[in-house]
């Protein structure tokens, strides 16, 4: 598996219970004196990932785990990526000082206290994303927790340290404090149509978002007129009480407050749970799985309204029409200005990509392996329109090596097409702004 594709083998919520962890490996020479890059006042400290080969000295292309670059001067941080460990803190760290694992992230956050330990500096690129273009433009942040047991561990210690964190990070870096830009890992797209059932689905359900963006300082709050074509989904986490199944475990978790709001394809409880293309290639209805992100829109994510029926909204999601409820006098939805995309007349539909890379020509002419992005099943329809307009970077680094012993190795390859960030469902994607226009919500 090159680089390029690497994803958070260690930590997936399907094997979190089969983990073997090794010995550790041995100290980096210098980490003493490393400094966090953490904001005043916030408990963090130092503890290096492993970086170092894992086999035959020769293969220069086995090795953990993380890729050194000069971010943001290499390529520039755009977005940053919440996670959850599905192991306990102690655990995570010794995951990523083993380099076998092959994975990282460039900071975890405990339970218990709040304290933040980095493990990779932000000039590299921690292997924790599951889509190696976000990996490349992106700083993962890994919380202590089990999202099936979410409220359990995520403390008023920790959303209060990687709030601090976040915004310390988004100034430095210059990104923008919202939904298309503060991800969780179930906000992150595919590279390809054939790797969406591999996408992982944490912090899950029980995270709660509106307190987290409220302590970012982008709290739910009217910014447009209450008929805004464009709004926050922002139920009370306390009252919107949600049963959800852990089918990876085969049970039922206990009715609990959630950010997550069930979407159906009509305007009725007895109506299928919406099934999200990718993830179910076969129509098969959408379901109950806390890992089945299509059924469900998160709090703090932005939708375009596509219809109303009485107490009920539905949205544009996944390039078709998602309902849920929206009793009268309930405050589901926040109305909110901001900026949608639409397809360019004359467009029937506009192809919805999981990376931005550049085209196959702009690579240079002896590069032998120019890689470049393929459409996932997802389309904007005309008529349709979705949350976002941010500029997303084009562009693609080439790391395979520990040592960039191959030719080309550890360049970071710009393209000129430009592309733009939309919500499409519960995971963003990149669509070109040559197919799309970038209008106020409500034009």
């Amino acid at each position: 598996m090159t680089s390029k594709q690497r994803i958070r083998l260690a930590l997936a919520l399907t094997t979190a219970g089969a983990l073997s962890v090794g010995l550790l490996s041995p100290a980096v020479a210098g980490a003493d004196t490393v400094r966090p890059d953490c904001p005043r006042g916030l408990s963090c400290d130092w503890v290096p990932a492993a970086y170092q080969q894992t086999g035959d000295p020769e293969d220069k292309e086995s090795y953990g785990n993380y890729d050194t670059a000069d971010r943001p001067g290499s390529n520039s941080v755009k977005f940053i990526v919440l996670h959850d460990t599905e192991v306990d803190y102690d655990t995570t760290l010794k995951i990523f000082q083993n380099p076998t694992h092959q994975a990282s992230a460039h900071y975890v956050v405990r339970s218990s206290d709040g304290h933040v330990t980095q493990m990779v500096k932000n000039k590299d690129v921690a292997w924790q994303a599951g889509n190696w273009y976000l990996n490349t433009h992106s700083i993962g942040i890994e919380q202590e927790g089990f999202a099936a047991e979410g409220a359990k561990w995520y403390t008023p210690e920790m959303y209060r340290s990687t709030a601090r964190l976040v915004r310390h990070l988004a100034a430095k870096y210059d990104i923008p404090l919202d939904r298309q830009h503060i991800l969780g890992h179930d906000g992150v797209p595919p590279t390809s149509a054939a790797g969406t059932k591999n996408m992982h689905w944490d912090p899950g359900p029980y995270w709660d978002w509106n307190r987290f963006m409220a302590l970012l300082g982008r709290p739910s709050v009217p910014s447009a007129h209450r008929t805004s074509e464009l709004v926050t989904v922002s139920p009370d986490f306390t009252k919107n009480q949600q049963a959800f199944r852990d089918c990876e475990k085969g049970v039922d978790l206990p009715v609990q407050g959630s950010s997550a709001v069930p979407l159906h394809t009509g305007p009725s409880e007895d109506a299928p749970l919406f099934s999200d293309p990718g993830l179910h290639p076969d129509g098969a209805p959408g379901t109950n799985c806390a890992a089945d992100w299509g059924s469900k829109i998160s709090a703090s994510q932005q939708a375009v309204i596509a219809d109303r029926a009485p107490g009920w909204t539905a949205i544009w999601w996944y390039g078709d029409k998602a309902w849920f409820r929206t009793p009268a006098g309930s405050r589901v939805t926040t109305p909110t200005s901001g900026r949608v995309v639409r397809p360019k007349a004359g467009r029937t539909e506009v192809p919805v990509y999981g990376v931005a890379y550049p085209e196959k020509g702009e690579y240079p002419a002896d590069f032998v392996k120019p890689t470049v992005g393929t459409p996932l099943v997802y389309t904007i329809k005309a008529g349709q329109a979705f949350p976002g307009g941010g500029e997303a970077p084009t562009g693609y680094y080439y790391a395979p090596t520990i040592d960039a012993s191959k030719p080309y190795d550890h360049t970071y390859f710009r393209g000129s097409q430009k592309y733009v960030t939309v919500q499409i469902g519960h995971r963003i994607g990149f669509v070109k702004t040559s197919d799309v226009d970038v209008v106020p919500a409500g034009s």
